[in-house]
């Protein structure tokens, strides 16, 4: 696998490289230490306030060392502000689909999963502090009106993230206040009469303390039948100056998402025969009184220290609540062409999740041999509470019953009395770890970053029947080596190990040992144009012990059996201002996951290649104008599971969209999305059941900032 990841390495290079002929040279040492800021970003600056696609500040979330991305060894891609602004990427599910090799698993309206490099996503960061998840999947969509840029660092984390999936790591950084007097409202209007609006102010109260607030709010209906969708947003940050090299920092968020008629899984991919379906698009299975209600608080308070010597120590509490009330229809079975032979099975759920963080740490310079390296160390501690109650209806001593064929398409099932049996989860996980790495400046080339975290973990509790109790601790190593080939061109190479305990049951009724496994990346990453511009060229290398694949036995508890997986592949990304006016941010993955023993290929659901283009561009002599055009295609995915095989061939969804500045203060933007109108499949990720992705449509947004 090694030597065809790396030949295809160089091919996307040509590829990735063509655009660029000469980079600008710069004067600055290729081994001065990054600056070094208080907080996620300095007091009073915001983490990127020009057009660029390229972050302006370091980005410490994959090492917590203050780095560029061409002197981080890992994969990261970031998506700034502006990206977000010029395509309307509202919501992380906007966000992730255009990020370089994340693939987003929309297997129902109200619920989603994450996938990268074949695995799933579990671990979601705020200002670089957060735990795993406690559930699979996310419910919702998290709206992106109070985040500056969010960053992906894609592979094992286990330096700044202990246990977690060796996918990637999503690291949403907020907003904070600015110390100049800003503000901005936002209008926007588009198909399916959805509406949204969104204000953003921020300035100093007083010499020392700075404010920000920002709300967003969303209305509309869908392109499915009777699917409706409320939500809100609101956000607001103080930060005071308590000493010159004091900051303190607090905050707090508010989401609030009202869905009705949702559907809880999707049509049905096969009738009664083998045969596929083939739906319209509007198709859903969502009752008239069906509905999904969450809110989602974030609260977090922060205090950071600059000492003379230019170590900052910073101490940071991170509170999240997420609450759920629903009633849904799920439909299962495969109809005739007629629709009979389909079953309902109605549930009530109350859901509720905590998560509680606090992280202790210190970073700064230091001189040995003559030279200047820099080291970072700390301490988390990280709680995670969820607990639901399901209730279901009782049918005669059953949970689900037949349906009508007149109302599987309809919303005409009557909503049941939910009075059968219940159900529910209530389990705790519990997070320690302490981590310690350095950036060791070896040689004007040479520069290495060196660590280790342990890692102890322990799950309380049970869901749905299957106890979730296990404990597992680890000592995971990280190391890394970056080779300066110019001032513009770095070589790179990482390792770390993967640890991540388990709660699945096996057969014999004990838990799965934790997988473990290895890490290996290697690639050339590249500033052009003062670092107004990066490439990245990555190839990776997973090896994976003991994961919990789940075995089909017929029983109500699910139990598990431990698979060997090998996995690789390669990536290749550009961001930033390729020219004057011209921004762009494009990455190409390829994936290929099989089992250790015989080469087989696994989890076929996730695609083998992945392509992603976000650009703008102001001509000349137009500068007043602005056009940009996103592609999202990914390469065929099949599911084979039951006897069928469900198959989504390869497609490309084209959005453009063109701007125009009628004044420094005010501008529109009108967008057109899936302008082919290509009609595809949202996910294959469970068998049988899927549904379709949005048709053509268009919003027009207007903007005025004072």
């Amino acid at each position: 696998m090694g030597n065809r990841i790396l030949f295809g390495a160089i091919n996307a290079s040509l590829l990735l490289l063509s655009p660029v002929l000469q980079a600008d040279k710069t004067d600055a040492s290729a081994h001065e230490l990054s600056e070094i800021t208080v907080g996620a970003s300095a007091s009073g600056e915001v983490a990127n306030d020009t057009e660029s696609y390229a972050p302006k500040k370091p980005v410490s979330s994959a090492t917590g060392l203050s780095m560029s991305l061409r002197e981080t060894p890992q994969s990261v891609s970031v998506t700034t502000r502006t990206e977000m602004d010029d395509f309307g990427q509202n919501t992380m599910n906007d966000v992730l689909a255009n990020t370089t090799g994340i693939t987003v698993q929309k297997y129902e309206t109200d619920r989603s999963e994450y996938n990268a490099r074949g695995f799933d996503i579990d671990t979601f960061k705020y200002d670089g502090v957060g735990s795993p998840s406690g559930r699979p999947g996310v419910r919702g969509e998290l709206d992106t009106a109070l985040f500056e840029r969010v960053e992906v660092i894609r592979g094992a984390n286990g330096l700044m993230a202990g246990a977690g999936e060796p996918s990637a790591v999503v690291n949403f950084v907020r907003k904070r206040p600015t110390r100049d007097a800003r503000a901005s409202i936002g209008l926007t209007g588009g198909s399916w009469d959805t509406y949204r609006a969104d204000g953003d102010v921020s300035g100093s109260l007083t010499d020392n303390v700075r404010a920000r607030v920002v709300t967003a709010y969303r209305d509309g209906n869908s392109y499915l039948d009777r699917y409706e969708k409320e939500r809100g947003v609101l956000y607001g940050v103080v930060e005071a100056d308590l000493t010159e090299n004091t900051l303190f920092t607090v905050g707090y968020s508010r989401q609030e998402d009202n869905a009705d008629q949702n559907m809880w899984g999707s049509l049905p991919l096969f009738y009664a025969d083998g045969t596929p379906t083939d739906f319209s698009v509007s198709t859903s299975t969502g009752a008239d009184w069906a509905f999904w209600d969450t809110v989602k608080e974030d609260a977090f308070v922060e205090l950071a220290h600059q000492f003379d010597n230019g170590w900052e120590g910073k101490a940071v509490y991170q509170y999240r609540k997420w609450v759920g009330d629903s009633k849904l229809l799920y439909l299962f079975g495969n109809p005739t062409r007629d629709l009979d032979g389909m079953f309902a099975y109605p549930s009530k759920f109350q859901s509720y999740e905590r998560q509680e963080t606090v992280d202790l740490s210190a970073r700064g310079p230091y001189e040995v041999g003559g030279r200047v390296h820099e080291m970072v160390i700390g301490f988390n501690r990280g709680k995670v509470r969820p607990k639901e109650m399901s209730i279901f209806a009782d049918f005669g001593g059953s949970r689900f019953t037949p349906i009508d064929s007149e109302q599987v398409f309809t919303g005409d099932f009557p909503e049941p009395a939910f009075d059968g049996e219940q159900e529910g989860s209530d389990w705790v996980d519990r997070y320690l770890g302490g981590y310690l790495a350095t950036r060791l400046n070896l040689a004007d080339p040479l520069t290495a970053v060196v660590g280790a975290r342990y890692q102890d973990v322990e799950s309380e509790g049970e869901a749905y029947g299957a106890t979730r109790t296990t404990s597992a601790s680890e000592l995971i190593p990280y190391a890394g080596v970056i080779f300066d080939l110019t001032e513009q061109h770095s070589l790179y190479t990482s390792y770390t190990t993967i640890f991540n305990p388990q709660t699945e049951q096996k057969p014999d009724g004990n838990r799965l040992d934790p997988i473990e496994g290895v890490n290996i990346e290697y690639g050339l990453k590249s500033e052009w144009f003062q670092g107004r511009l990066n490439t990245s060229l990555v190839a990776f290398e997973t090896e994976q012990k003991n994961v919990a694949e789940e075995i089909d036995n017929g029983t109500p508890i699910a139990e598990y059996r431990g698979e060997d997986f090998d996995s690789g592949g390669y990536e290749g990304e550009v961001s930033g201002e390729v020219m004057r006016n011209w921004n762009i941010s494009a990455g190409y993955s390829y994936l290929d996951i099989e089992d250790d023993d015989e080469g087989n290929e696994l989890r076929t659901y996730i695609p083998e290649e992945t392509f992603t283009l976000a650009t703008t561009y102001r001509p000349a002599g137009l500068e007043k104008l602005k056009v940009g055009m996103t592609v999202n295609w990914q390469s065929t995915v099949t599911n084979t599971s039951g006897g069928n095989e469900s198959k989504q061939e390869s497609y490309a969804l084209v959005n453009l969209m063109a701007g125009y500045d009628f004044t420094d203060n005010f501008n529109a933007k009108l967008r057109v999305n899936n302008v082919t109108d290509e009609k595809y499949l949202s996910s294959l990720r469970y068998f049988g059941q899927s549904y379709y992705g949005a048709p053509t449509n268009a919003n027009l947004s207007l903007n005025y900032t004072f």
